[in-house]
């Protein structure tokens, strides 16, 4: 084999970056390199730094297992992370495990192509150099591409013009007007916050959402300590789970019991908090039966119309679509809008024309003056970062030329005409909490590439067919969720010209470590290995 700079190249410091280089370095004992864009480690919690940042999967479960010296070390006093919390966590085992040295920080990788003819990657970063590897690996990051609408009169702004995915460090928006675009999973985090500190907030409101309480809190050291105890029956229930969000998840279907005992389920959940336990741990049939969705749907807006004082917000709040997107949870959102400095803009019905120096004009003619204007609007989700990239495979082909009817892989780990190369959270990868799915794909990918070194395997790449199965059975088991139905980044709907496509697998956390397990155990079916020629030519 041609001789390479380093065995492996991971692209990305977050959650998967970190505990790849871990799994590729410290315990296969390949020489590594990682690249990170950022000036530090820790992917979507080291740019989203705006205010409200926080995991909103309970702080108890978002961390790794991996390292199980450190789940017995590592404290937590809230029930949720805030976003300097998850930084500091992941700082901490970068260098717990020695990983900084073999980092490059402030280092983009704008390309990387495979070399047919030596087996090599040709990694180039944003300075211009290049190194060369056998296998790459990108972990760059699942929601990490900034979605910044075209706006007309946008550069023309006289404030502070600012996406929540790249905060800026000096930006403090106490006093001031602020508008924000976006009612999401940030753009609620932002407004609950915003609202406490800002001296007049307007929020744009494209879609109303469907957002129950997420019950965060202090966490008593009792409570932390009870569960260090228990952490081995809470990864083994995790890794069983469904969603992987540290409760167990409802077996009983919405319709099979009284409107009463609906109703009581719904309220014990609401108060309990939780975006994720609202929709998997009431019912089982929330998000594949029309009745148990419309049902849990009704509840929220019940509560909506009784949280809300002015009757005219609260029509604006209330969703009526199914309940069918990335389920949400805040502290507060609703009752924010029952703050006299909190106003909302509905733009459906009354659409933005422009932004003009002195802030937002909307329809009616109004223009909304604002200090800071804030883009809540999302990202380019699964695919984008790979797309922004010169990522060539066999031939030279782009990334773009294998996915023009939107991303595919094999997996979720693996691109077909792309050797040597995997994906962490790639397209079609499980739709969970995210570190326990990162996980299981690091551990994969790091015992492929194992056994590859063993028996001395030149290149590994998924085949077509495999690839377009496993399309297939996650087209098939979306399309027996309600979640197509709803206009939603899940399927790419928030980017203008996107095509609509599957990008997630939904049968869930438990069932696509099965499907890992039963394809290792296939002497890894669906990829073709192909050998270092023996020194006859063999």
């Amino acid at each position: 084999m041609s001789a390479a700079d380093v065995d492996a190249v991971v692209v990305g410091a977050g959650f998967g970056g970190i505990y790849m280089l871990h799994k590729l370095r410290n315990e296969l004992g390949l020489t590594v390199q990682g690249f990170e864009k950022g000036d530090g480690v820790g992917g979507t919690w080291y740019f989203n730094r705006y205010p409200g940042a926080k995991s909103d999967t309970e702080g108890f479960v978002y961390r790794y297992s991996f390292d199980k010296d450190l789940l017995q070390e590592w404290d937590w006093s809230t029930r949720y992370l805030d976003q300097p919390d998850v930084e500091k966590y992941l700082n901490h085992v970068v260098d717990r495990h020695d990983l900084r040295r073999d980092i490059a920080l402030g280092t983009e990788v704008t390309g990387a192509a495979f070399d047919d003819d030596t087996a090599l990657w040709t990694v180039t970063t944003s300075d211009g150099t290049t190194r060369t590897c056998r296998y790459l690996v990108n972990a760059l990051g699942l929601l990490a591409k900034s979605n910044v609408p075209d706006i007309p009169g946008r550069d023309s702004f006289a404030g502070r013009l600012v996406h929540t995915n790249a905060w800026p460090a000096d930006l403090d928006i106490t006093g001031k007007r602020v508008g924000v675009i976006g009612t999401g999973s940030t753009g609620t985090q932002f407004i609950v916050a915003a609202a406490r500190t800002a001296s007049h907030l307007t929020v744009f409101q494209r879609s109303p959402q469907y957002s129950v309480p997420s019950g965060n809190g202090p966490v008593e050291q009792s409570e932390v300590d009870r569960t260090k105890q228990d952490f081995d029956g809470i990864w083994q229930q995790v890794r069983g789970s469904i969603v992987a969000f540290g409760f167990e998840e409802s077996t009983v279907h919405a319709m099979e019991v009284s409107e009463q005992e609906r109703q009581r389920v719904f309220q014990e959940n609401w108060d309990k908090g939780n975006g994720f336990r609202f929709m998997f741990g009431t019912f089982c049939d929330i998000a594949s039966d029309p009745d148990a969705n419309a049902a849990a749907a009704a509840f929220i807006r019940s509560k909506i119309a009784e949280i809300v004082d002015d009757p005219e917000t609260a029509r604006k709040l209330t969703p009526h679509d199914l309940y069918a997107k990335r389920p949400l949870c805040n502290e507060g959102y609703y009752e924010a809008y029952n703050q006299d400095n909190v106003e909302l803009v509905s733009i459906k019905e009354n659409p933005i024309d422009e932004i003009v120096p002195e802030g937002v004009r909307t329809a009616d003619g109004v223009v909304h003056e604002l200090d800071v204007l804030v883009f809540a609007t999302g990202f380019d989700a699964v695919d984008g970062n790979y797309r922004s990239m010169d990522l060539r495979g066999r031939g030279g082909r782009h990334i773009d030329d294998h996915w023009t009817d939107g991303p595919t892989s094999y997996l979720g780990v693996s691109k077909s005409g792309f050797p040597n190369m995997f994906m962490i959270l790639g397209p079609n990868g499980p739709f969970t909490n995210l570190p326990p799915s990162i996980e299981a794909q690091v551990d994969w990918i790091g015992e492929l590439v194992r056994t590859a070194e063993r028996d001395g395997v030149r290149t590994v790449e998924p085949t077509q067919e495999a690839e377009s199965g496993w399309t297939r059975t996650c087209r098939e088991i979306a399309d027996m969720t309600l979640f197509p139905q709803a206009d939603s980044w899940i399927f790419g709907a928030n980017i203008p010209g996107k095509t609509n496509a599957v990008m997630f697998y939904m049968a869930g956390h438990s069932a696509y470590r099965e499907k890992l397990g039963e394809v290792a155990d296939a002497g890894y079916e669906g990829f073709r290995m192909d050998r270092v020629p023996d020194a006859v030519g063999g």
